[in-house]
This record gives structure tokens, sequence and C-alpha cells, in this order.
């Protein structure tokens, strides 16, 4: 009887120690990126190194201002918000540059917090108007005390952005107000930044508000890109 007992209490803890493998092995493998792509095929963040507790701001465009630019209906029903679109792909990168491992804080458009601000990297996220057009376009500040950081970062942000959600590169819509943008003249001269337009609320509104999440992955792949850039420093 203490035997069968003995056995059976031995069964239970095998059990339970199996079960604790198994969880630490799916956390671990989350951690890594390893999983399933969700309904859009976009692949979970995993760990990446070089972006590990580094400093990133994310500005949610018009957010705490205004709606931005907003589309309507034949009725005059507003189908959507540049706000919402830029708020719920702030939030969807964030949660990714977390994941790789980077401390996130998402900024209102005029946040006070921006004055003098230093981090790794700024990136502020807008959407165009609702004309019938397509693409995405991205610009640093024309005056950057760091033009050739910048202009790796632009790089890197154009050509992730490009490969995850397949929109064309739209540069000669490019404005003043891109490339003069306010937060580039309040944040840290040294302080990577750039603008990103994330496409046309008339022409990509359907991949904006359905596959938010893969204009969400072509932010934080540009970002992780520009870290995984980066030189090691010289001893």
């Amino acid at each position: 009887m203490r035997h069968d007992a003995v056995n059976q209490v031995s069964r239970i803890f095998l059990i339970i120690l199996l079960v604790s493998l198994a969880g630490i092995g799916l956390i671990m493998a989350q951690a890594l990126g390893f999983g399933l792509p969700d309904a859009n095929g976009v692949w979970p963040q995993g760990v990446v190194g070089k972006a590990w507790d580094r400093q990133v701001a994310l500005i949610s465009g018009h957010a705490g201002n205004d709606s931005g630019a907003v589309c309507e209906d034949a009725d005059g029903n507003v189908l959507v918000t540049e706000a919402e679109i830029n708020a719920h792909v702030a939030n969807l990168a964030a949660e990714r540059l977390r994941r790789a491992g980077a401390d996130v804080t998402i900024l209102d458009e005029y946040d006070d917090r921006l004055e003098g601000l230093r981090a790794a990297v700024l990136v502020s996220l807008h959407a165009d108007s609702c004309i019938d057009a397509s693409g995405f376009k991205a610009a640093v500040h024309t005056y950057s005390a760091i033009p050739t950081i910048n202009e790796r970062l632009l790089g890197c942000i154009e050509r992730s952005y490009s490969a995850a959600t397949g929109l064309p590169h739209h540069p000669n819509t490019v404005t003043h107000n891109m490339t003069e943008y306010h937060a580039f003249k309040r944040i840290d001269p040294l302080t990577p930044a750039a603008i990103i337009e994330l496409g046309f609320l008339g022409g990509d509104q359907a991949l904006l508000v359905n596959q938010p999440e893969l204009a969400a992955k072509g932010v934080a792949d540009g970002i992780l890109c520009f870290f995984e850039g980066e030189k090691e420093p010289t001893p």
C-alpha cells in the first residue's frame, strides 16, 4: 500500500516537472521569436541583442492635439481618422520592440518630454491624406547635426517598411513639414530621428485599418535594422 502511494506521488511530481519544463521551453521559444505567425503572416518578434535596453521614442502622430486627417463616406460618416491609425500602429510597433528588448516610450504629438529628449532613436508615425493614392514616405531633418547617422536610419526605415507592407515608396510628396518637423528641433540634436507617413488613408486604408501589424512590423524592423547596423565601439 505504502509502495503504491509513493509511486503515485512520484508520478504526480514527474507530471508537474514535465509540465513546468514545457512551460519554460515555450517561454524561451517565444522570447527567441519562435511561434506561429498571426492571421497576416507576421511572425512573433524575438529578442535582438543590439536592441536590448535601448531607449526608443515613438510619436503617435496628432495624439493629444487633434484627429489629423479624417476620411468620411458619401454621407459624411467618419470612416477613419489619422490619429487612431497612428496610435494603433505605434502601440503594435512598441510591443514588437519591447519583445526585442528595447525600452519604448510612446509620446503625444507635442509632448513636453520631447524637449531635449535623448534617446537611441525617435520615430514619428503619421499617415497621409484620404486621396486615392498609395505609398509611404519618410524623412529626416534637413539641418541635422548627425546627417550620416540619420541617413542610415532613413535607409533602414524605407527598406524595412517597403518589405513588410509591400507599399511603394512615394518620395516625391515629402513635404517641408516632414523635413522641418517640429520635433526635430526640440529633441537633443544627437538623437537620431525620422518621421514616416505610413500610407495614404485613401488608397491604403484597407492595409492600415485591417492589417496594422504589417505597418508596425515595418516600423519596428526599420529601427532594429538601425540598431544592428551600428558599429561596435572601439576599445
